[in-house]
C-alpha cells in the first residue's frame, strides 16, 4: 500500500511537467533494410566421415554399410557390403549458408551432422562431399578435418561421460564453391529496399532522406518496399552509389509496442507508448504455509516406538490498495522507471500494465510471450 502511495505521488509530479519530445536518433538505411534479390542460399549435402575410433555407426545402419561399398565402388574396389565393418565411419549431413555474391573458388564453412547412431564425430575426417542447392544443382564441395566442442567416453547405456554435443562438428573453411549462385538486385536501372519492419512511416521518411541526396531517385511503393532509381551520373559506379545509400541515416519509427515474457518476466517496451488518465487499485495477497514437526515418544521402558509427525499451518495477509486517479504520463519509461524506483517486481508490473490495456488506458500493442 505504501508502494502505491509513492508511486501514485511521484506519477502525479511527473505528470506536472507535461509532454516533451523523444530526442530522435538515426540508423543507417543499411541497418533497417535488404536490398530485394540479395539474399543467402542454403546448400545439403549427404557424405561419410572416417577415421573414428570404433566411434562410428553401427552395423544396423545398412545405408552407412552400403555408402561405404559405393564409395571403394569408384575406386575400383568390390567389396560385398555384408563383408564391411563401420566402426570407424560415420553417415553425415552436410550443410552450409552461402552468402549472396559469394564467387567460385570462395572457401565456406560447413556444419557436420551424424545422422546414424554414431557415438562422436571426434577425429573424423570428411571425405569431398558435393553440396546441392535447392534446385538440385552442385555449387559447393565439402571435405577435411572436423572440429568437435566436446567429446563423448564410456558405453552407451552403461557408464559413460560426455561434455557438448559430440554429434555435431564444424569445418570452417571446408567448403569450396564450385560455381557462382547469380544475384539479380538490378531491374531496369532500379533496385529495391525491402524494410526488416514494415512500416508507413518509416518508408515515408527514407523516402524523404533519399531524396534530400539525390532528388527524386526514391520512391516509397508500400509500407515495405522503396524503389530506387540509379541516377545517371552512377551508372557506371552502381556499388559507390549503393554504399551512399546505405550510409544515409533516418530517423527510425517504431510502433507503440510492449512485449511481455511472463516465463521469465521479461518486458520490453519501446518508448513511444502513451498512458492516459486512469484510477488504478493494485493490492497483494500472500499465502503462507508452515510446517511444524511432532514428535510423539513412548514412556520410559515402554515397549512403543517413536513416531514423528507434522502439522501444517496456513496464513493469508491480503494487503489492500486504494483506488487512486493516476493522471496522464508522457510515456511508459516515465511509469517503468518509477516502478522500479520503488522496487515493484517484473510481475506486479505486467499485472498494472494488462489491466491497462484492458481499461483502455493503454496506448500500445501488448504482446504477451
Amino acid at each position: 500500500m505504501r508502494l502505491l502511495s509513492k508511486l501514485l505521488t511521484f506519477l502525479s509530479w511527473i505528470s506536472l511537467l507535461g509532454t516533451f519530445v523523444l530526442p530522435a536518433f538515426g540508423s543507417r538505411i543499411k541497418d533497417l533494410t535488404t536490398i530485394a534479390g540479395q539474399r543467402d542460399n542454403q546448400l545439403v549435402g549427404y557424405g561419410l566421415v572416417v577415421g573414428l575410433a570404433g566411434g562410428g555407426d553401427s552395423q544396423q545402419a545398412e545405408y552407412t554399410v552400403k555408402s561405404i561399398a559405393n564409395m571403394l565402388e569408384r575406386f575400383g574396389v568390390s567389396v560385398a557390403p555384408d563383408d564391411l565393418r563401420s566402426n570407424n565411419v560415420a553417415a553425415v549431413m552436410v550443410t552450409a549458408d552461402i552468402d549472396a555474391f559469394v564467387q567460385e573458388g570462395s572457401r565456406v564453412d560447413v556444419v557436420v551432422s551424424s545422422i546414424g547412431d554414431a557415438d562422436s564425430l571426434l577425429g573424423g575426417v570428411l571425405l569431398q562431399t558435393p553440396l546441392l542447392g535447392a534446385d538440385n544443382n552442385v555449387y559447393a564441395v565439402a571435405q577435411g578435418s572436423l572440429i568437435i566442442g566436446g567429446f563423448f567416453a564410456g558405453d552407451v547405456g552403461g557408464t559413460s561421460i560426455q561434455k557438448n554435443h559430440p554429434t555435431v562438428a564444424q569445418l570452417p573453411g571446408g567448403g569450396i564453391m564450385e560455381r557462382t549462385i547469380d544475384t539479380q538486385i538490378l531491374e531496369n536501372g532500379a533496385l529495391t529496399l525491402v524494410l526488416r519492419n514494415p512500416d508507413y512511416a518509416a518508408a515515408s521518411m527514407m523516402e524523404e532522406a533519399i531524396n534530400r541526396y539525390f532528388p527524386g531517385a526514391a520512391k516509397a511503393l508500400s509500407a515495405q518496399n522503396l524503389r530506387i532509381e540509379i541516377p545517371e551520373t552512377y551508372k557506371e559506379s552502381e556499388t559507390t552509389f549503393i554504399a551512399s545509400i546505405e550510409a544515409i541515416q533516418v530517423e527510425t519509427d517504431l510502433t507503440a509496442r510492449i512485449v511481455m515474457d511472463e516465463r521469465t518476466g521479461t518486458i520490453v517496451a519501446t518508448s513511444d507508448v502513451r498512458i492516459l488518465p486512469v484510477a488504478v487499485s493494485h493490492g497483494n495477497i500472500t499465502v503462507s504455509v508452515t510446517r511444524n514437526p511432532i514428535i510423539s515418544q513412548p514412556g520410559a521402558f515402554s515397549p512403543g516406538e517413536t513416531v514423528l509427525d507434522q502439522t501444517n499451518e496456513i496464513s493469508a495477509v491480503e494487503m489492500l490498495g486504494g483506488f487512486r486517479v493516476v493522471e496522464s504520463l508522457p510515456t511508459l519509461s516515465d511509469l517503468t522507471s518509477s516502478l522500479n524506483s520503488l522496487g515493484v517486481s517484473s510481475r506486479d508490473m505486467m499485472v498494472i500494465l494488462q489491466s491497462l490495456k484492458t481499461a483502455g488506458a493503454l496506448h500500445a500493442e501488448l504482446i504477451i510471450e
